[in-house]
């Protein structure tokens, strides 16, 4: 089953940058690796994350995500000295998830990718 999620830092911090971006797009891999999912496109921006990621059919979603935001803020606030400056849980508590049926995969995968390109034209 495809998903689509996104998810922000809490108070829409713009902290996702450099070396912190990369370690993330690390820790997403890896986390899909142990779960046996497969990342089909991701963008990581200042202060969100989008993720268009396939998992198995008895994945529930609301799973999917602790997985990804709770090993990621772990890690960041252990490795990044000045994310533990900020609130003890580093991802807002809400996200939005859709599994992908009713639009077709091409047309998400676009869109995540793509997600850099519109915020720098507005």
């Amino acid at each position: 089953m495809g998903l689509r999620l996104v998810w922000c830092l809490k108070y829409r911090r713009r902290i996702l940058g450099g070396r912190v971006a990369r370690r993330l797009d690390e820790l997403l891999e890896q986390v899909a690796a142990e779960h046996d999912w497969q990342i089909v496109a991701h963008e990581v921006m200042p202060d969100h994350v989008h993720l268009f990621v396939r998992v198995g059919p008895a994945d529930a979603p609301a799973s999917v995500v602790r997985a990804f935001k709770g090993r990621t803020t772990r890690v960041l606030r252990q490795e990044f000295p000045h994310l533990r400056n900020h609130a003890k849980v580093l991802w807002s508590s809400s996200y939005f998830a859709a599994s992908v049926g009713y639009v077709s995969e091409t047309t998400v995968r676009r869109y995540v990718e793509h997600q850099r390109d519109a915020v720098l034209a507005s």
